[in-house]
């Protein structure tokens, strides 16, 4: 499966559309993570569970949606968008979408 934010493969022809497909991912951030945090702002630095739990998220939302072009046939998915949001009253949810077009190449 190819996945790409391009518009097109290159060197490869577009032989159908599928579909827009999708991949979401909401994630909750836990309480030692947030404790963690909390210390690093203080000190200053990354926060590595954090950064952990968004590359998680972000891979989880992309083979979900490479899934979803494989059921409809597409052997590649182009025009990938990628879509960060925060959740929930204390904003201790990490929602993650990606969504492209996918396609059958020739």
């Amino acid at each position: 499966m190819i996945l790409t934010t391009t518009p097109t493969v290159e060197g490869r022809t577009i032989r159908e559309y599928k579909g827009v497909v999708f991949g979401e991912v909401i994630s909750g951030v836990n309480f030692f993570r947030d404790i963690a945090a909390s210390i690093r702002d203080l000190v200053g630095g990354r926060s590595g569970s954090y950064e952990e739990e968004l590359i998680n998220a972000r891979s989880q939302a992309m083979d979900e949606m490479a899934e979803r072009a494989v059921r409809l046939g597409a052997d590649a998915v182009i025009g990938i968008d990628i879509d960060y949001e925060v959740l929930g009253e204390k904003g201790g949810m990490l929602m993650v979408t990606a969504s492209g077009t996918a396609v059958k190449l020739g």
